[in-house]
């Protein structure tokens, strides 16, 4: 009982939503302490003091990330996206090395690799692709947990799969990174942005790397991926950053500073008790969608929901003040830590009117 107390006493303290809003699978809301964050770094920069606190904080939140992914802060590279992410991956492999995907992944997971020309890459359907990995297969890239319907990957089956085969895994877990727990260590490449579950604004996204970097080479490094960047701040960089700060990226320091402090309220609420409060919601709101007669797409175990031939109520329902997704055509809603049970009765209500 205690536990649930401070979970609720913790999120009632940091967020005020005045919408019904089910969308963080698109953006998170952000946390009080992070608004707060926000404005004392921009009036930071406006009174012309140092910024080194600012700089304290992307290397804090290279610790959280670290913390909450299970790996070692030095396996994690610091960037903008995802998509960047995965250029550098894509850049590291051979012409002609195959790379398997699930059909209809998200672009910033995929495209790096078909904009290559000289790769093979296959699609096949998520429930397959543990299956389909096969001799010569190269490197498998796929989201945790799919951005279009929420349905999760077997992540230990292609985990073994792809060791048996000889194949690299790249994981994206940026819809399942604050909700679902990660072992981004039984992968050879990870990443996440943070600005969806992780509650962080828009300008950050992590890469986890092997502690060998796994053949991949820092092809976007600039001064901040010496090993000393104050001191590579002019013609070549001597010294690479002997840790995966090679592969970093100039931070948006306004965003880290934020960012700081939504990762430290992930690790005081604990992603297992989100876990648990995010897809208890989930479930309520399936059960509630079989007594309207509305059939979700499978996706046991996930905090996200997409219901088929319903994205069209998704206009109606963001001027009844009930924010969802329109995806393909589905109705996606995202249940998180700041949503409650009414908030899926009221959704329930509106889609039986």
């Amino acid at each position: 009982m205690e536990t649930t107390q401070t979970f609720d006493r913790l999120v009632r303290a940091e967020f005020a939503p005045r919408s019904t809003y089910l969308n963080t699978a698109s953006n998170g809301l952000l946390p009080a302490r992070t608004v707060a964050a926000l404005h004392e770094a921009a009036v930071l920069r406006a009174e012309g003091r140092p910024l080194t606190p600012l700089h304290e904080d992307v290397e804090a939140c290279r610790a959280a990330y670290a913390r909450l992914a299970g790996v070692p802060a030095a396996r994690v590279a610091v960037g903008a996206s995802v998509a960047a992410h995965t250029g550098v991956i894509a850049a590291s492999l051979p012409a002609g090395a195959e790379v398997l995907t699930a059909e209809d992944d998200f672009t910033s997971v995929l495209n790096p690799f078909h904009v290559r020309g000289d790769l093979k890459v296959r699609a096949v359907p998520l429930e397959r692709i543990a299956e389909s990995v096969r001799p010569g297969t190269a490197l498998v890239a796929v989201s945790a947990a799919q951005s279009a319907d929420g349905r999760v990957a077997d992540l230990a089956a292609l985990r073994e799969a792809a060791r048996e085969h000889g194949a690299r895994t790249y994981v994206d877990f940026s819809q399942s990174a604050g909700w679902l727990p990660m072992a981004a260590g039984a992968f050879d490449f990870s990443a996440s942005v943070s600005f969806k579950w992780l509650l962080g604004p828009h300008g950050a996204a992590f890469l986890v790397v092997p502690e060998d970097f796994g053949g991949l080479t820092p092809v976007l490094a600039g001064w901040v991926a010496g090993e000393a960047p104050w001191d590579s701040c002019y013609g070549p960089v001597q010294e690479l950053a002997r840790s995966a700060r090679r592969f970093d990226l100039t931070p948006a320091l306004f965003t880290f500073a934020g960012l700081r402090r939504s990762l430290e309220l992930i690790e005081e609420l604990g992603v297992e008790a989100v876990h648990a409060h995010d897809v208890a919601l989930a479930d309520r709101f399936r059960a509630g969608l079989a007594d309207l007669g509305h059939t979700p797409v499978p996706a046991p175990g996930s905090a996200i929901v997409s219901v088929p031939g319903l994205g069209s109520r998704q206009g109606g329902l963001s001027r009844a003040g009930i924010e969802v997704s329109d995806r393909a055509g589905n109705l996606r809603a995202a249940f998180h830590l700041y949503n409650t049970t009414d908030d899926v009765d009221r959704l329930l209500g509106a889609l039986a009117g």
